[in-house]
């Protein structure tokens, strides 16, 4: 084989570097765009939102929830909304304050106490909402399924930290 069979040896090795690092480069972006996506938080009758108790609990919440990253809101995004997403396409966790009393919570309905928190569950189809009752505003937090206790837990920390407790009435509004 001589040297005029085909390019130098060097050069293909550049060309193979080049091209393993312009793809390691095309996957980094992709990467960071799927976290830069932000999440859409659709508008729901929030008419306790601009309330100082969900001033000071979105001010207090965490960039990280368990395996789930602090993620932004397509704009205009509802006042008193958060959200965190996971690697990869799976759904996020969104957290709401100031929501109206939720339809199903009427007297006799059980709640789950998490860390001095009281949350009614409201499942749906592949997402269970959670709404802390014991608060002096509703807040919501919308798990998708799979996503473990970590973010309700994590989150009750702070909401007990935050907000006062009070006894639940489901003749609240």
């Amino acid at each position: 084989m001589t040297d005029s069979d085909g390019p130098p040896r060097a050069v293909l090795i550049t060309a193979l570097v080049v091209a393993i690092g312009a793809l390691g480069v095309v996957l980094a972006i992709a990467t960071t765009r799927h976290h830069a996506n932000p999440v859409v938080v659709a508008a729901v009758p929030a008419p306790h939102a601009q309330d100082p108790a969900c001033g000071a609990l979105v001010e207090a919440l965490p960039q990280r929830l368990g395996d789930y990253t602090r993620a932004a809101l397509v704009q205009p995004a509802p006042v008193g909304a958060a959200a965190w997403r996971p690697a990869g396409a799976a759904d996020p966790v969104v957290l709401r304050c100031g929501l109206e009393r939720p339809a199903d919570f009427v007297v006799g309905s059980a709640t789950q106490m998490v860390d001095r928190v009281q949350w009614f569950e409201v499942s749906q189809d592949q997402r269970s909402t959670w709404y802390a009752v014991d608060r002096p505003v509703y807040v919501a937090l919308t798990l998708p399924r799979g996503s473990g206790p970590t973010p309700i837990q994590q989150l009750s920390e702070i909401i007990d930290r935050i907000m006062r407790a009070q006894p639940p009435d489901p003749l609240r509004n």
